[in-house]
This record gives structure tokens, C-alpha cells and sequence, in this order.
């Protein structure tokens, strides 16, 4: 072995031992999960059972149900419409098509973990002006005899046939690429979670305007059988009119309220139309495509005897907008890494080789090969828009913090808020109930008296009238208890988890890194701009992790 071989052999190890080493070095914040500013457990109000028949729907801290809630109602129409939409609507797909872009994304930045090659092939036809130094000169050497009788040829023109191939290979020296790639890995799970969001929506969605198409149909029943019972009292008055116990009066007043009530009926159904167009829109179908499933009056879905809602921490894991919140705090910490990565030089290892010739018959013998090999070091030497960049992304990854916050904020308000509506509601319904049960025994007893001549037609209206409008009210509000329920378990964020959409699971890098106090925030300020070298790279300190401290400062301005 010689000696330049035995060189090669020990050199070549300690360079790749370098390399790896420097490569192990990632410059900026590492970024650990926040704890969600929550308090230990919900209000006292919200929590509290409720007095009398409202009692059977208290909500409690028990762990929530989290995956298919809606089966809580106990209605196969509802399960099934649920099932169809989660196959067919067009802003889920749509959202999972959004995952498959951030995942090409984050594929193309991975892709510079490994080296780029790219081949050639060219053909020219080349002349070099004689008028020229070089063409001169390669000119008259054309001419010239070597002793012996032999002569300098150089064509002009001459052809050239090339055969070659290039690679190229960035050695994340700072963490550049690393920091690049973990960004686009929140930003996937940043996409990720907001198709979980658009799910939870959807289902909240399906299941209101469910609930509202069988509001309408119970409220077109009820005023149906108000305008039967009114046009039994409009008869009543007209064979006592005939009878000539009675006047005009109370003929017209029954025709004005039977009049009134049927202008009632087409607002009805023009709401029921609206809520099965939607549903049909939610399902990716035709308006009017649910008509036949749907037409058919059916009860509203009561509520379940009891409504566990976890304690508010849950809700950090559970809404996908609070996990979407996160990783793009995520994704705004990493970004600070690259930048400050941009501030450090790069070292590229560069190869490319070839044939070259002046015709074809030789092109790939071995005397036509060229070649180059080694590396290149780009430093920056002073560039300010790099610092602006570091203070720039710093800046966002607080815009991000504090948006996190807000999210988890407005989360905890949506629950507390969908709580009192559901319990408001519930006893509302308590009192109506007593309401229009006292307001049929005053129908009752208010028509025997008009029949027996000791009241008068009005007191009748007056009780049908009461009646009527306190049986619309409690369907509202046993519609309206369905609905809140709904949107309390939308506020809780759950429905997601069930199986049949792209999901990144928990145990991913992306899902485990979380964020530590104030570290997403590089200690460099614009006042530093304006200092030495080795002052900024001090500042820099901060941001390094164990292995890369003597670095800072290199190629500074």
C-alpha cells in the first residue's frame, strides 16, 4: 500500500466522522407541548344537578364520550344520514385531499436529506474567432511542425459530443434541513387536525339540522291539530249563531283564528324544505334528494339521562382545534431554527464527470473521461435581511403562542356557554310542560262553559290562543335541548377519533414534542444588529443545543 492510499483510507473515516458529528448539530428552540391554561374543573353552575324532571339530563365529569355521540340519541335515521355524510361531503374530502398536499410538502423538504444527481447529454457545434488572443493563437498553432515531421491539428470549427452526470449533496451541518422538515411535519398535523375540525363540524351539522327538520315536523303537527280544534269551535259557533244564542261576533272571531293559524303552515314548511335541502347539501346530494326518507314526521331524539364532560384538561387532546393551535406553534418554533441555521455557513460536496469528444467513434474511451470533485463552503458575510428573518420568525412563534392560547380560551368559554343553554332549556321545558297541560284543562272547561252559555266565545279563543302558542314554545324548547347537546359536544371536540379518516398517530415525533416555557424564543433583539461578530454569536447560545456550543459567531458579520 502506499503511502497517498494509506492518507486516503485514514483520512476519508475522519471526515465522515466529522461530518456526522457537525451533522448531529440543530441549531434553535427544541419545542415541548404547552400546558393549556385550564382550570381543574368546570363551574359549580354548570355541574350542579338539576331540581325536578330536569334532573335526568345533568351533566357531570365523568370522562366524555368521544367517538360517536350522536348514538346517543338513539335515532337510526340520525346514525344513518351521520354515516353517509362522513363517506360523501364535499369540504371533508376536501380537507383530506389537504392532508395529501402538506404530506407532498413535507416529502419534497425531505428530500433534502439526500444527495441530487442528474445526468447530461449535449451535442455543439463550436467555432472560435481567430480576431480573438485565444483564436489566434490556437489558430497559428495550427500550422506549427514539431520536429520530426509531425503537426499540431486543431479544428476550427470543431464538434463536441458530452456524456456526463452531476451530484450535489448539502451537509445539514446546523440543522437547516432538520429544522425544515420538522416544520413541515407540524404543518402536516397543523392539515391533519383541521380535517379532524371540519369532521367534528360536520357531524354537529348533520345532527342541528336533523334536529331542526324534526322540530318543524312536530310544530306542522301541532298547528295542524290547533286548526282542527279551532275549526270545531268556528262549527260550535255557528250552530249556536243559528240557534240564535250567539252573534256574528264569535264566527268571525273563530274564522280570524283559524285564518291565523293556517297562515302558520307555510313558514313551517318552508323550514322543513330548508332543513332537508341542507341535510341533502351535507350529503353531497341534489336538493330534494332526501324528501322520500325524510318526509315522514318523526319524534324529536331526546336527550340521554346523563351527559358526561370529562374536566376542562381534556379538552387540550380532544379539540382539534387546540392540537391544531399547538402544532402550529410547532411549526412557527421550528422556523425559528432555520433561520438561525441561515445565519451559519453551508457545505455542499460536489461531484460531476463525464465523456467528452470531438466525435462519436471515441466518446466513451477511457482517454475521454472529465471529472471534478470537492467541496464548497458558502459563508455569509453580511446580510441583514438573514437577522431580520431570526427576529421575524421569533416574532410569529409568539403570534402562534398566544393564538394557542386564545383557542384553548375560546374553547373552554363554548362549553361553559353550551352547558347553561342545555340546562336553561331543560328547565324552561319543566314549566312549559306544566303550562300547557293547565292550558288544556282551561280549553276543556272554558268550551263547556261557552256551551253552556256562562262564558263568553273570546275567554275560548283566548285559552286556544295560549294554548297554542305555549305547545310551539315547548316544542322550541325540547328542539333547542337537542341542539344545545349538540353543540356542547361540539364545544367538547369529539366525534374525530372514529375510524375512517387519515389520521397521524399520537406517537409520531410531531405528536410528542411539545413546547418548554420560553423556549420557543431566541434571545436576539434588533437593538443587537449593530454589534460585533462575536457578540451576536453569544446571543445565539441560547438557542443551541448540547454538542454545538463553540459554533456561534462563525462567519458573522
Amino acid at each position: 500500500m502506499t503511502r497517498n492510499q494509506h492518507r486516503i483510507r485514514v483520512l476519508v473515516p475522519s471526515l465522515a466522522g466529522g461530518i456526522a458529528l457537525l451533522g448531529g448539530c440543530t441549531l434553535g428552540p427544541d419545542f415541548v407541548r404547552p400546558t393549556p391554561p385550564a382550570p381543574d374543573h368546570w363551574s359549580e353552575q354548570a355541574t350542579a344537578p338539576l331540581a325536578g324532571a330536569a334532573r335526568a339530563g345533568s351533566v357531570n365529569e365523568q370522562p366524555a364520550a368521544s367517538t360517536d355521540w350522536w348514538t346517543a340519541f338513539k335515532d337510526p335515521t340520525l346514525n344513518s344520514l351521520i354515516e353517509r355524510a362522513l363517506r360523501s361531503n364535499l369540504d371533508l374530502r376536501a380537507a383530506v385531499l389537504r392532508i395529501e398536499e402538506a404530506r407532498v410538502e413535507r416529502n419534497i423538504g425531505s428530500a433534502a436529506y439526500w444527495p441530487g444527481l442528474s445526468a447530461n447529454a449535449s451535442y455543439s457545434r463550436n467555432r472560435i474567432s481567430e480576431s480573438t488572443p485565444t483564436g489566434a493563437l490556437l489558430s497559428s498553432a495550427g500550422n506549427i511542425r514539431l520536429p520530426g515531421g509531425a503537426g499540431i491539428s486543431i479544428p476550427n470549427p470543431y464538434n463536441q459530443y458530452q456524456l456526463g452526470a452531476d451530484a450535489s449533496w448539502e451537509i445539514d451541518l446546523f440543522g437547516r434541513v432538520r429544522r425544515s422538515v420538522e416544520a413541515a411535519e407540524a404543518s402536516l398535523q397543523v392539515s391533519v387536525e383541521d380535517q379532524r375540525a371540519v369532521r367534528v363540524a360536520l357531524l354537529a351539522d348533520v345532527a342541528q339540522n336533523y334536529l331542526a327538520l324534526r322540530g318543524a315536523q312536530a310544530r306542522l303537527g301541532v298547528t295542524k291539530d290547533n286548526l282542527a280544534t279551532i275549526e270545531e269551535l268556528l262549527e260550535l259557533a255557528q250552530q249556536r249563531r243559528a240557534a240564535g244564542l250567539t252573534t256574528h261576533i264569535d264566527v268571525a272571531n273563530a274564522l280570524a283564528q283559524a285564518s291565523q293559524t293556517r297562515a302558520e303552515l307555510p313558514a313551517i314548511e318552508q323550514q322543513i324544505t330548508l332543513s332537508i335541502n341542507q341535510l341533502s347539501e351535507l350529503l353531497a346530494r341534489e336538493p330534494e334528494a332526501l324528501r322520500a326518507e325524510l318526509a315522514a314526521a318523526a319524534p324529536i331524539p331526546p336527550a340521554p339521562p346523563q351527559v358526561p364532560i370529562g374536566v376542562p384538561a381534556d379538552l387540550a387532546r380532544r379539540r382539534p382545534d387546540i392540537r391544531e393551535a399547538e402544532a402550529s406553534l410547532h411549526a412557527a418554533t421550528a422556523q425559528i431554527g432555520v433561520a438561525v441555521a441561515d445565519l451559519f455557513p453551508r457545505l455542499t460536496l460536489t461531484a460531476g464527470g463525464g465523456f467528452q469528444s470531438e466525435s462519436t467513434g471515441n466518446l466513451v474511451d477511457w482517454a475521454s473521461r472529465f471529472g471534478s470533485l470537492g467541496p464548497g463552503l458558502t459563508l455569509p458575510v453580511f446580510d441583514r435581511g438573514r437577522w431580520q428573518s431570526v427576529s421575524l420568525s421569533n416574532v410569529r412563534s409568539q403570534q402562534a403562542a398566544l393564538a394557542y392560547q386564545r383557542t384553548v380560551l375560546n374553547a373552554l368559554h363554548e362549553v361553559e356557554d353550551a352547558v347553561a343553554a342545555y340546562d336553561a332549556d331543560q328547565q324552561r321545558r319543566t314549566w312549559l310542560e306544566a303550562a300547557v297541560a293547565e292550558n288544556a284543562d282551561a280549553l276543556a272547561l272554558s268550551r263547556q262553559r261557552y256551551e253552556s252559555g256562562v262564558a263568553s266565545f273570546i275567554d275560548v279563543l283566548n285559552v286556544e290562543r295560549s294554548l297554542q302558542q305555549n305547545q310551539a314554545a315547548l316544542i322550541d324548547t325540547q328542539t333547542a335541548i337537542a341542539t344545545d347537546l349538540v353543540r356542547l359536544y361540539r364545544a367538547l371536540g369529539g366525534g374525530w377519533q372514529q375510524a375512517g379518516g387519515p389520521e397521524i398517530e399520537d406517537g409520531a415525533p410531531i405528536a410528542r414534542a411539545v413546547m418548554r416555557g420560553n423556549a420557543h424564543s431566541v434571545t436576539l433583539h434588533a437593538r443587537d444588529e449593530g454589534r460585533a461578530g462575536g457578540a451576536r454569536g453569544a446571543d445565539l447560545q441560547d438557542g443551541l443545543p448540547d454538542g454545538c456550543a463553540g459554533l456561534t459567531g462563525v462567519g458573522l458579520a
